[in-house]
């Protein structure tokens, strides 16, 4: 008598696709946890039946292009971060830490979008009740008359709350709250969450509405859930800051129809969050325009945009036998390679004394055209002089002391001469292609060594005691 194998169910990581035959806690090939979920067995092998198509295939050409051109949504750096604006039936995840702002960025967006829209707004929120977020909307001026706000889990009341009011823009806060009943777990989970955002997503695109989902991040910063959800959205932005700070940045990851290297400037206030066409005032410091040893300014770049930086350095005695070496705001090991530069290179002494090196209103400047002015700054704090006035410098410090080329230098260039900088200190190679830029007089530098001499003024030859005429007494 033949035996009869019952096939057992199949385990797939959500992650990665890797599968076995029995549920594991960590996947045996990207090393997730809890990603391992039930797949059930394997289907047979044979094809599906043919069904006739809802719409017919047409010419390329024939295709209406409007229903995919960008709306503004009335908040200009966001719409500078999604291409200039948000297409109809998109879904755009908008991720970021604990009090970043994005509830406040998105009540605003959502009240901007009902009083300039053509229709009204739907804000669903499953973490808050709708009296907080009434609060919050009174403080920061987001009341409209046309934003309709509802506090629901279900995902099946969200989906009704969607058909019944027909909103030209729906915001869900957050997707790791929406639950539906058809799917087994707690909201939050792997299945929930791609549950949830593909009924969302489905109906995004059935009704050509768009759709901003709020998502959580985990510790290490990177999205939660499923990285399904990722390659589900049409756009994915990161929001951050420090906390301690009113910056934010908005950055896209993800962009299916506009670029990835642009940056929006936020400022975060008591009454609301407002978009910085400028952010320099806030990276930049007053004492730029007098003589204080140990600051140096730079121009870094954050996608396309030119972001002007200042860095300030602290020499000091120190009574420690390992003396500290201390950065905010910049690289830590990139630091410490440009002050052994500084060391082995120049002759800069210093041992026995600790180094403080921090950026000027909370900025992160972590990219390699930032060491020039890392060392400009550090060689006049330890020789307490300050450089010439108006000074800016952009470039790389190699292991050698030489300065690298760097990307973007005209886009700097044109920065530094709208803030009224006159002298800047660009690498020489690569130099003779740039273009003249009024105002600012390029001076080319090898390596650091030039570059401190044509930053760092000289000191006068003290003066010379006038020759004493002695009368030779008869």
């Amino acid at each position: 008598m033949a035996s009869t194998r019952t096939q057992r169910p199949a385990y797939r990581c959500t992650e990665c696709g890797w599968s076995t035959t029995k549920w594991v806690g960590r996947c045996g090939e990207c090393q997730a946890w809890g990603t391992v979920s039930e797949a059930g067995a394997p289907a047979g092998s044979r094809a599906p039946a043919p069904a006739r198509p809802a719409l017919a295939a047409q010419p390329i050409g024939d295709v209406d292009v409007d229903t995919a051109r960008a709306r503004p949504t009335g908040v200009g750096e966001l719409d500078r971060v999604l291409g200039g604006g948000i297409v109809p039936g998109a879904v755009v995840l908008l991720a970021g830490e604990p009090g970043a702002g994005k509830s406040t960025l998105l009540l605003d967006v959502a009240a901007r979008a009902a009083e300039h829209g053509t229709g009204s707004v739907l804000y669903v929120t499953g973490e808050e009740s709708a009296s907080q977020v009434r609060l919050r909307a009174d403080r920061i001026g987001a009341m409209a008359e046309r934003l309709l706000l509802t506090a629901e889990n279900d995902l099946a009341t969200v989906l009704g709350h969607i058909e019944a009011a027909a909103p030209s823009l729906v915001v869900v806060d957050s997707v790791q709250t929406i639950s539906s009943a058809e799917v087994d777990g707690a909201a939050g989970g792997v299945s929930q969450v791609r549950e949830v955002a593909a009924a969302l997503i489905g109906a995004a695109k059935k009704r050509h509405v768009p759709v901003i989902l709020v998502g959580h991040v985990t510790k290490d910063g990177s999205l939660a859930g499923p990285r399904v959800l990722e390659h589900l959205v049409d756009v994915v932005c990161q929001f951050d800051g420090d906390r301690h700070s009113r910056l934010r940045l908005l950055r896209a990851t993800k962009n299916r129809y506009g670029p990835t290297d642009e940056v929006g400037c936020f400022e975060l206030t008591d009454s609301g969050i407002s978009g910085l066409a400028d952010p320099s005032g806030l990276f930049l410091s007053e004492s730029r325009t007098t003589a204080v040893p140990g600051t140096c300014a730079s121009v870094s770049l954050e996608g396309r945009r030119p972001m002007p930086t200042e860095i300030q350095a602290l020499v000091a005695n120190s009574s420690l036998s390992n003396p500290r070496r201390t950065t905010s705001g910049l690289d830590a090991s990139r630091t410490a390679m440009t002050l052994a530069v500084l060391q082995a290179r120049v002759g800069l002494d210093l041992g026995g004394r600790d180094v403080y090196v921090s950026t000027v209103g909370g900025a992160r400047a972590v990219e390699p055209a930032v060491d020039l002015a890392v060392a400009l700054a550090v060689a006049s704090a330890a020789a307490d002089r300050p450089l010439v006035s108006g000074v800016v410098a952009i470039g790389e410090v190699g292991l050698t002391g030489d300065v690298r080329a760097t990307v973007g230098v005209q886009r700097r260039l044109s920065e530094a001469a709208r803030l009224g900088f006159t002298i800047a200190l660009v690498p020489r190679h690569g130099a003779d292609q740039l273009k003249a830029v009024a105002g600012v007089s390029v001076l080319p530098v090898a390596n650091v060594h030039e570059a401190l001499l044509g930053a760092l003024p000289q000191k006068p030859p003290p003066p010379k005691e006038p020759e004493r005429h002695v009368r030779a007494v008869r």
